[in-house]
């Protein structure tokens, strides 16, 4: 209802927008030059100059969220952001492609070589690498972030729960808050507050994406979710293998997600010391807000088909939050 008074009392659409309802309306957006026939995940190379495009399709595709989050950056920080984010699905998606961990070890290490490589301004013929190669010069991107992102996820590949939230939360640090430090360096943003708002905004969104992946984990016999929560409640892994939704299941996945809402909350509560330059780079926080408050519509049910469906009305949420100018 708010969102609809906004529109009501004069909110403008602009050519960002019409992208985003498009996407609403269909599932995917329209992007100038991506063919929607071939396949972004794989190796292939890419036509000259394609490298933008293959960044992009491929975040469409593995990354949604994150791709309408880009499409609402400064148009001299959004390509850069698509390469960035298609370094972290190319990372993301070794663990699920994987059989054997020594596999696994060796892609991180093609991706290691890569940013040194990247930093010696040799980039190697790999599309994303390429256009990270410019991001970094484009942007004067620190190394140490990327090497952080790759430690954590190589650290990642054991197939084990997190023994602690704690835990869980500097996984979350590594990555996902890393790649918000780096797209503040994107926007021009080096301020302690925004740091410190991407700090808990990350761990936020590395919790919750912990969350979401519980029933397709849990399709695969496998369960990460922290270990002295489960513990506490008198919840085995297995209670989630099975798909069990009993009131001490419901009391896991609802002490879990109270860390995301806190993690919001402090990001939240110095924002008026954060540059507003900065704000574009957080607003991942829209869906980490529907999905918090589905979930409390279903009573903290992890297994709720609601919670795996995609959120038609995400892009006019993004869009208002990005004309609110807040986070």
């Amino acid at each position: 209802m708010a969102a609809a008074g906004m529109a009501r009392g004069g909110l403008r659409y602009g050519p960002c927008h019409r992208m985003l309802r498009a996407a609403g309306a269909r599932g995917e957006l329209p992007w100038p030059g991506l063919g929607g026939g071939r396949a972004a995940a794989g190796w292939s190379r890419p036509s000259p100059g394609g490298e933008v495009q293959y960044c992009a399709e491929l975040v469409r595709k593995r990354d949604y969220e994150g791709f309408l989050c880009s499409l609402l950056l400064p148009v001299e920080s959004r390509t850069s952001a698509f390469a960035l984010r298609a370094f972290n699905v190319e990372l993301a998606q070794i663990k699920d492609s994987i059989t054997q961990k020594t596999t696994g070890l060796m892609r991180m290490q093609f991706w290691r070589e890569a940013v040194e490589d990247i930093y010696c301004d040799n980039p190697p013929h790999q599309p994303v690498a390429a256009e990270l190669w410019r991001a970094v010069k484009r942007h004067n991107l620190t190394k140490m972030w990327f090497m952080k992102i790759i430690d954590e996820r190589e650290k990642n590949l054991d197939d084990r729960a997190y023994r602690n939230i704690q835990e869980l939360e500097t996984y979350a640090e590594n990555t996902q808050s890393a790649l918000l430090y780096l797209t503040l360096e994107m926007l021009g943003v080096r301020d302690i507050h925004a740091d410190h708002a991407a700090s808990h905004i990350g761990k936020a969104q590395g919790i919750v994406t912990c969350l979401r992946a519980t029933p397709y984990h849990s399709t695969r016999q496998k369960v990460f979710l922290p270990m002295d929560i489960c513990m506490l409640h008198g919840v085995s892994q297995e209670d989630f293998i099975r798909g069990k939704q009993e009131k001490n299941v419901r009391d896991v996945i609802y002490d879990i997600a109270s860390q995301a809402h806190i993690h919001l909350e402090h990001a939240r509560s110095f924002s008026k010391k954060v540059p507003v330059k900065a704000y574009p780079a957080f607003f991942c926080t829209v869906a980490l807000d529907d999905y918090l408050c589905n979930m409390r519509k279903v009573d903290f049910n992890i297994f709720h088909p609601s919670l795996q469906k995609k959120s038609t009305l995400l892009p006019l949420h993004l869009y208002i939050r990005s004309w609110k100018k807040t986070y």
